[in-house]
């Protein structure tokens, strides 16, 4: 593993990890590195961000723009992502167990996505809805959890 020796050992021992958890990838970042694990992303301040927390990661020649579950958005700049954003985008993609996307009767959608912690059990569901509907709706957040629970009981999740 000689890619692990040059991610320097003050940064490796600074990374908050749990039990288990071992160093994938990483870059260079301005201000330090961002690093991917089996189980997070570590932001270049230290941040540990879980990957069943990541609603969106993309990258572009600047480097990362992350939204998070809880709405909260990031950018990292990453010069060289080397293997980041492959590794990134597997291990986000490895949280989802279900998405699927429901038409409301007449007011557009809601795409309803199950996620887990990698290996773990399902944490629960976020419910996306599209563009222009508004999700403090009443009538239209009882419309989404009918949905919701449609899909629940056909997929046994």
């Amino acid at each position: 593993m000689s890619f692990l020796r040059r991610l320097p050992a003050d940064v490796r021992k600074s990374l908050a990890t749990e039990r288990g958890e071992r160093v994938l990838a990483f870059a260079g970042a301005d201000g330090g590195y961002v690093v991917a694990t089996t189980l997070a992303l570590f932001l270049s301040d230290g941040t540990r961000v879980p990957y069943e927390t990541i609603d969106k990661a993309t990258w572009d020649e600047e480097g990362l723009r992350l939204i998070t579950t809880d709405g909260e958005r990031r950018r990292e700049r990453v010069p060289e992502p080397r293997l980041l954003p492959e590794t990134v985008r597997e291990r986000v993609n490895s949280t989802i167990v279900v998405n699927k996307h429901v038409v409301l009767p007449g007011r557009g959608g809601v795409r309803l996505v199950a996620r887990r912690r990698p290996g773990g059990e399902v944490l629960g569901w976020t419910l996306v809805f599209d563009d222009g509907l508004d999700p403090t709706d009443a009538g239209l957040r009882a419309l989404a959890e009918q949905a919701l629970e449609g899909v629940r009981r056909s997929m046994g999740v």
